[in-house]
């Protein structure tokens, strides 16, 4: 998830924004520990408006990584290594919490980005952000529905597509397998948000964003940003931890 820019100047506001995410995704699994883990059962928690605001958080996050692999000087390095973080996670929560299964979470999903853009550049290269933006905008909100069963954009054209059966690389694709997903961010449709972010990043290798993207208005929000890597692997085994002994405490 951390983005490690080499290139210069450093655009601060995107650690910036970066920054602000990282907090929403350690509060997000307070909650989800609170509601899930430790009997809370908020029904604000399982809301559809709750999915909606995590998922543009997380869209945030990954049009950023996307947006960074221009600003890197090895994504495949880099994609190795958050894949291994995302199965050190998946790992440690299979133990700590039997049944969160995370097959193909967002360590994951970011990784396999970041390799797949690594190995495809000179290709991607040749097509014009003027296209490829827009291109991959549309072929996200059409995908939007896929682990859902359909393909296609609500109330203009829909395709409805069968439940398959249950295998894992399909169920990484993004479609409808039966299976339970726990932290699961599929190539489709969030591969093409992250193509969306690799094309935007042009205009910060090139140097052509206004240059109060180079500001650092709020220095701690920037530092949590080019750290998050970090915070995400080391979060949510204090946050369980500290909710464990309250429990056991009877404070919660």
């Amino acid at each position: 998830m951390s983005t490690t820019l080499t290139a210069r100047p450093r655009y601060h506001i995107l650690d910036t924004v970066r920054g602000i995410c990282i907090i929403l995704v350690v509060l997000y699994h307070l909650l989800y520990d609170l509601s899930e883990v430790f009997g809370g059962h908020y029904a604000f928690f399982r809301s559809h408006g709750m999915d909606v605001f995590r998922d543009h958080f997380v869209g945030v996050l990954i049009v950023l990584a996307g947006i960074s692999c221009n600003l890197t000087r090895s994504d495949l390095k880099r994609g190795v290594k958050t894949v291994l973080c995302g199965i050190l996670v998946a790992a440690v929560m299979s133990v700590a919490m039997p049944g969160s299964n995370i097959v193909f979470g967002i360590l994951h999903f970011l990784g396999t980005g970041m390799i797949l853009h690594g190995l495809s550049r000179k290709v991607l290269a040749k097509i014009p952000m003027a296209v490829g933006i827009p291109v991959s905008l549309i072929l996200f909100l059409l995908t939007l529905g896929i682990s859902e069963g359909f393909f296609g954009w609500p109330e203009v054209f829909t395709l409805e597509i069968p439940t398959l059966p249950k295998n894992t690389l399909l169920y990484i694709l993004g479609f409808d397998t039966g299976h339970d997903p726990a932290d699961h961010w599929p190539v489709m449709p969030w591969m093409f948000l992250f193509l969306t972010g690799t094309f935007l990043g042009r205009l910060f290798k090139d140097d052509k964003v206004p240059r109060w993207f180079r500001s650092d208005p709020v220095p701690p929000l920037s530092f949590l940003g080019r750290h998050t890597l970090i915070i995400y692997l080391v979060h949510q085994p204090l946050i369980y931890g500290t909710l464990y002994l309250l429990d056991r405490a009877g404070l919660i």
